[in-house]
């Protein structure tokens, strides 16, 4: 279980590391595509920290899944959202 758990981490570093790298893929497309974003992923954490008994509050986990302050990555990344991106999405949410 250990290993598998050792596993299971660095997958997820590499993910973390893989959407670092690709800070062009804006969180509306990972949400179209694949129903998760890093925002979701920080939910994620949050919600196993507590599982855990462990404090994890959501800006904390948010700067872990950006590699920076969430405002700082907005900031510098994020782009607005296109009308068929928000079309697409809705679509998606329904």
């Amino acid at each position: 279980m250990e290993k598998q758990t050792e596993i299971e981490a660095a997958a997820f570093r590499r993910l973390l590391k893989h959407l670092d790298e690709h800070k062009e893929v804006q969180n509306i497309e990972l949400m179209i595509l694949a129903d998760f974003c890093r925002n979701c992923l920080s939910k994620w954490m949050v919600a196993a920290a507590q599982e855990r008994d462990v404090e994890l509050d959501y800006e904390a986990a948010r700067e872990h899944v950006y590699g920076m302050p969430y405002s700082e990555w907005k900031d510098k990344y994020q782009t607005e959202a296109t009308p068929e991106q928000m079309k697409a999405f809705d679509a998606r949410r329904k």
